[in-house]
């Protein structure tokens, strides 16, 4: 069996990590000096050299030669993840007074320590109060802040920093010529990028790519084997945000699920080319919808396929910039001036909800009253104002407070009221669906009768809505209707709608 290329390349002098000169250099000068301490602590991201440099000085230290598949009684390495229990620590405590088989040293080596119990940390605090003169303590964890302070404060605490991306590139590359693998400088830069600072993942990647049997690795190499989308279809998914393109917002999310791309790595690279943009201030859409449209993808980038909240943010946008330019595409039925809930209250002739008179005088009403008459005005229902655009937004607006995804949604519809009734029509039938899912029909029909006392609603779909109007607004082409309709079925046709 072949050895994997993170361990046939692991580091075996101090002199010999990379990018991490800060921590070496310190402890060479410790080590030409003779001045061990009894306890260390390694901090920092996975792989990036915590253990590889916990094996390294723990036989500097003895005089021992390192290679990777070295063992030594002396030097004895503990899994925290599973050796987390107070009887782990405690055995430890008891061998660790018996003197060294035949090193200068008795070296622990505890990985990911911040998985130690309480009782287990509470153990280990009085060996490191009073370690015997022939034991050292080298501890390493990836959560600092799960150490207890009383643990830290007994070490020489070392914080490890992920590796830079230039000195990535060139370890790999240097890597990938000893293999006698070809690789375009661009997948290297890919491949360092994918590692986030840690060499042990850029590294598996590479050996997974040697697999390829390939004369020349290409950046395309390495975007299918991690599941990275085009920087060219991410800009195009941008383009269609700015220019309002409903239906190619769809054609190219329909092709990221096509090339086997998960949400969470489309939501990332649509926020990264946001944020250079944003620095580099090459925004394609305002810098006010950028900041939002960055917000939402946050809580995207972790779902590997939740292609619906992806889709509904990029389109949220895209509302959001019509909106600010255009009235709804529709007009509103039966609405004079428009009005708020504040005029409503002010004018004696809007409909209000009665409410039925206290029994006793203000003044005389106990605290228990008031109480009392404050738990029924909870209760009540908003006052219901005249259905027009401005209390239709209000509307929306309120919703969104308690039903964020339900908002997106209705922000696609445009109302009209038939008598009472209130007639949402959509672009797109995925969108009719969502406001037709029985787990919405109430939540609508509660915010319809608090503000404008309608008790029903209905849906339908216009396809005059399925592209952004011009002001001309002429009427689409029937089979590019069709086949909008067609494909938004058949990607979230049978998506369901959570709040």
């Amino acid at each position: 069996m072949g050895k994997a290329l993170y361990r046939k390349y692991r580091p075996k002098k101090l002199d010999d990590v990379v990018g991490q000169e800060h921590i070496t250099t310190t402890l060479n000068n410790a080590l030409k000096k003779g001045a061990i301490s009894h306890a260390y602590l390694f901090t920092g991201p996975r792989g990036v050299g915590k253990t590889s440099i916990a094996r390294i000085l723990a036989h500097t230290i003895n005089d021992i030669d390192y290679q990777d598949e070295s063992i030594h009684l002396d030097i004895i390495e503990i899994d925290a993840a599973s050796n987390r229990r107070i009887d782990e620590i405690r055995d430890l405590r008891d061998k660790v007074h018996i003197a060294p088989a035949s090193a200068k040293y008795k070296v622990y080596i505890i990985d990911e320590v911040h998985m130690l119990t309480r009782e287990a940390f509470n153990a280990l605090l009085k060996t490191l109060e009073e370690p015997p003169e022939h034991a050292v303590f080298i501890l390493a964890t990836t959560e600092a802040h799960k150490v207890p302070e009383t643990i830290i404060s007994r070490t020489q605490r070392f914080t490890f920093k992920p590796i830079e991306q230039s000195k990535a590139v060139s370890h790999i590359e240097s890597i990938a010529k000893k293999e006698g693998l070809k690789i375009d400088r661009d997948a290297l830069g890919l491949l360092a990028e994918h590692g986030q600072g840690s060499f042990r993942d850029s590294i598996s990647m590479l050996d997974q790519l040697a697999g390829l049997a390939k004369d020349n690795v290409t950046i395309d190499d390495v975007r299918m084997l991690l599941g990275v989308p085009a920087g060219e279809l991410i800009e195009k998914i941008i383009e269609t945000v700015a220019n309002n393109d409903t239906q190619a917002l769809f054609k190219n999310i329909q092709s990221l699920r096509e090339q086997g791309i998960d949400s969470g790595r489309a939501a990332l690279a649509v926020s990264e080319l946001l944020r250079n943009q944003l620095m580099n201030s090459e925004l394609r859409i305002s810098r006010e919808k950028t900041l939002s449209l960055l917000k939402q993808l946050l809580t995207l980038t972790t779902s590997s396929n939740d292609f619906l909240g992806l889709e509904l943010a990029l389109l949220e946008v895209m509302s959001s910039e019509t909106a600010s330019t255009k009235e709804l595409t529709k007009p509103v039925q039966n609405t004079p001036a428009p009005r708020t809930k504040d005029e409503a209250v002010k004018n004696k002739s809007e409909p209000v909800i009665e409410k039925t008179p206290s029994k006793n005088n203000v003044n005389d009403e106990t605290n228990e009253d008031k109480k009392e008459e404050q738990q029924k005005e909870a209760k009540t229902p908003k006052i219901q104002v005249e259905f027009n655009n401005d209390t239709w937004t209000e509307l929306l607006n309120d919703l969104k407070k308690k039903h964020n995804t339900l908002y997106g949604v209705l922000r696609m519809a445009t109302p009209e009221q038939d008598q009472k009734t209130i007639i949402l029509s959509f672009g797109f039938d995925f969108h009719k669906k969502q406001v037709d899912n029985p787990k919405n029909v109430s939540i609508i029909r509660d915010y319809l009768r608090d503000y404008f006392g309608v008790h029903d609603y209905s849906t339908k779909v216009s396809k005059n809505l399925s592209k952004t109007p011009e002001p001309s607004t002429p009427t689409p082409q029937k089979s590019e209707s069709v086949d909008a309709v067609a494909n938004v079925s058949n990607i979230f046709g049978s998506a369901e709608l959570l709040d």
